[in-house]
């Protein structure tokens, strides 16, 4: 059933917001209620007393308010007048409104309210209490401010005039940008969109792309940044859609003449997460709030509801946390797929990281095609094969590979009319420099990122193949034998993706929460699984997924085939570096005494870097003079 906005008018008590709601409510024709008129008995003798009433005593009162702002929602809705002044009390009262609760909040200092309320009569409310009102206020970050030093009738055109623009900017009309647009719209909300005018090349795209979708009947288009700007609510909240770099920054750069302080921009491209650290200390000094999202999802998921990744500062995010919430999949247990990961550029390095791990379970595929084509099955073949591990391995990679090996184009499957040159966008390198930077072994990730790049040599590997007269070989291995290499290489995979972001987080003190992290990973994006829903419980009690008893018993079960099928394809000559690169890094890490002893006397024979010893457990470090002169 469709819902209809409630409008809230918010402040302390004798700002005047009976007095504008009723004014509100007969210039929009929409009935009227006063929050006071609904407070019990109890409460009304307590204020009368000069005690200010505690949020036990409001509880109750905030939930009838509620549940009248619901009813009227259905019918046409209204304007209430609420004092509202906590966070706590706001998310009561919009309680299942959602994107239908608007608030406007009036303003005023202490003395501008104080000679107020020292004129009105009849009412419970002592001036005496307008002090501790002020002191609990939390001044709200989603609401349309006006100053009570207007007069009532100013107060209204200003309202009115708010009203009446958008919520919501969106900068870009991509892929991406175009199917966000489209998800805000269907979830109600009122939005400006923007895109680039460029003569004989981007045209009215805003326009036109209006006009092609009926749920964009309300929204605003342009291609003017600063009629777009100034159509927006105050404070502003504008999300870029534009390519990752400097795109980024000229267009920051283009919008910042027409913004005002305490306005928000939100990068929602794929921005390397330094940079986003250094576009919001930049923006931090003009006033202008940041915020670095990470959306996955594709063009599907931005339309029907994406993972969504947002960094920044707490304050920030919760200002446009309705928004996100709204767009975003849905979890298992109806919660939305986006979290505050934390701060600075961490909601941009998180979603790096999972591009990463989609590098690897990318990969990982792939080499299983590779696999069982040598096995002798054609892609219908294989693509039943993939079909029945979706009991146990379900994912959306999965699955769409599955529906790539089925496709057919005339007697032949597409897939084997493809080039095998295999591109990329960024991320994936950035979290190789990453796990560099950070001393972070996140091998699987560098390994299929180096597998992209190898496969764009095609006319080389053409001529090498002949050269070594290279003839690959069928391996002797089982199809059950191939499945549990994948799930064990899996498990690899998120173990190394899941360490680089603990450590990350460690080192930049960003107090990541990984299990609400893997929660927002269970629906929307590109990495969704059923493994990524097991681990959402167990990175409640550990950051070390490999410590998990469950996935110790399960990577010991997998562990001799996994060596059989990377031995038996080393025979076959068959490139499957992600798979053998999930055994090697598994067996260095569960080496208790590494070869590392004798790479440490190297460095210190050529270079006097020094070493410690295990026969003392001081920690000191030596140096040998390892030859006798």
């Amino acid at each position: 059933m469709k819902m209809n906005n409630v409008i809230f008018i918010m402040g302390v008590s004798g700002c005047g917001k009976t007095t504008i709601g009723k004014l509100l409510s007969e210039e929009l024709s929409l009935p009227f209620f006063d929050a006071d008129d609904f407070h019990s008995v109890a409460n009304i003798k307590k204020m009368s007393e000069g005690k200010p009433l505690n949020d036990t005593d409001r509880e109750g009162w905030l939930k009838i308010i509620n549940k009248l702002a619901i009813d009227q929602s259905l019918k046409k809705g209204c304007v209430i007048a609420c004092s509202a002044l906590k966070e706590h009390y706001r998310f009561i009262l919009s309680t299942k409104l959602e994107t239908n609760a608007k608030w406007v909040y009036l303003s005023g200092s202490f003395e501008d309210v104080y000679n107020q309320i020292s004129e009105r009569k009849n009412h419970f409310m002592p001036s005496e209490l307008l002090q501790s009102q002020f002191e609990i206020l939390e001044v709200p970050a989603n609401a349309i401010e006006v100053s009570i030093t207007n007069s009532p009738l100013e107060i209204i055109k200003i309202i009115k005039k708010q009203y009446m623009k958008s919520e919501f900017g969106l900068f870009g009309l991509g892929v991406m940008g175009k199917s966000l647009t489209r998800n805000l719209a269907n979830n109600g909300f009122k939005i400006s969109m923007f895109n680039r005018h460029v003569a004989g090349v981007s045209e009215n795209v805003a326009v036109n792309f209006k006009n092609e979708h009926d749920e964009l009947s309300n929204t605003l288009a342009f291609d003017n940044i600063e009629a777009f700007v100034n159509s927006l609510q105050t404070p502003r909240k504008i999300m870029l859609m534009v390519n990752a770099g400097k795109v980024t920054d000229y267009v920051i750069e283009d919008l910042l003449p027409y913004l005002s302080e305490g306005d928000t921009l939100i990068d929602g491209g794929n921005s390397n997460y330094k940079k986003t650290k250094e576009r919001s200390a930049y923006l931090k000094s003009k006033n202008i709030y940041f915020i670095g999202t990470g959306v996955s999802g594709g063009e599907e998921g931005a339309l029907k509801g994406p993972s969504i990744m947002p960094g920044g500062s707490k304050e920030t995010y919760e200002s446009i946390a309705p928004f996100l919430n709204a767009i975003a999949a849905k979890d298992k247990n109806n919660l939305p797929c986006c979290t505050y990961i934390g701060p600075d550029g961490s909601g941009h390095f998180v979603k790096m990281v999972h591009n990463g791990i989609e590098y690897a379970e990318m990969q990982l595929l792939a080499e299983v095609y590779v696999i069982l084509k040598e096995l002798g099955n054609i892609p219908d073949e294989i693509a039943d094969i993939l079909e029945s591990w979706k009991a146990s391995a379900s994912s959306y990679l999965l699955e769409i590979t599955i529906d790539i090996l089925r496709k057919k184009e005339g007697d032949d499957w597409l897939v084997n009319k493809i080039m095998d040159k295999a591109g990329n966008k960024g991320t994936g390198n950035w979290t190789t420099i990453a796990t560099a930077e950070l001393g972070v072994s996140s091998s699987l990730i560098a390994s299929a990122l180096f597998a992209r790049y190898t496969s764009f040599y095609k006319e080389e590997r053409v001529q090498l193949n002949k050269l070594y007269d290279k003839q690959t070989q069928t391996p002797k291995i089982t199809v059950a034998e191939v499945f549990e290499t994948y799930q064990f290489a899996r498990i690899v995979n998120h173990y190394q993706g899941i360490k680089l972001i603990a450590e990350a987080s460690k080192a930049f003190e960003w107090h990541i929460n990984l299990s609400e992290m893997a929660r927002i990973w269970t629906n929307g994006c590109i990495i969704r699984s059923t493994f990524m829903e097991e681990l959402v419980e167990i990175l409640k009690e550990t950051d070390n997924i490999l410590t998990n008893s469950v996935i110790v018993d399960q990577t010991k079960s997998l562990k001799p085939s996994a060596n059989k099928v990377i031995a038996q394809c080393a025979l076959a000559e068959l490139p499957i570096v992600c798979m053998s690169e999930s055994v090697n890094f598994f067996n260095g890490l569960t080496t208790a005494d590494s070869s590392a002893n004798i790479i440490q006397a190297q460095r210190d024979y050529f270079g006097s870097h020094t070493y410690q010893r295990l026969d003392d457990e001081s920690g000191a470090f030596y140096h040998t003079e390892w030859i006798n002169e």
